[in-house]
């Protein structure tokens, strides 16, 4: 079992940076591979990056070259950086765990853990 905690939401004018962390419970969280999602109002959950445990990294067109994940396990932590923000950035970011991440890392099922999520608002 994992318990996750996401942080570092807030509100940022587009072109800005924002960093997002999320706090895994247990001392497994090196063995997890870890995913980011968000959701914006009246639209599914859509993948943003992952990090497998050996930390190669996937990303969606979307955010590839602005956004950067990255994982610190002494710290028990997935962290989002986000550049060059864009309005159509703004949603509700979920951090997730995987137990085993196959080849469909782009997909919610593909994860067994969920944070309860942070609100990132880009004004334009």
């Amino acid at each position: 079992q994992v318990q996750l905690v996401e942080s570092g939401g807030g509100l940022v004018q587009a072109g800005g940076s924002l960093r997002l962390s999320c706090a895994a419970s247990g001392r497994t969280f090196s063995s997890y591979a870890m995913g980011w999602f968000r959701q914006a109002p009246g639209k599914e959950r859509e993948f943003v990056a992952a990090i497998r445990r050996t930390y190669m990294t996937y990303y969606a067109e979307s955010t590839k070259g602005r956004f950067t994940i990255s994982r610190d396990n002494a710290k028990n932590t997935v962290y989002l950086q986000m550049n060059s923000l864009k309005a159509e950035d703004t949603a509700i970011y979920y951090c997730a765990a995987a137990s085993l991440l196959g080849s469909y890392y782009g997909q919610t099922s593909a994860f067994d853990y969920w944070g309860q999520g942070t609100q990132v608002t880009v004004s334009s």
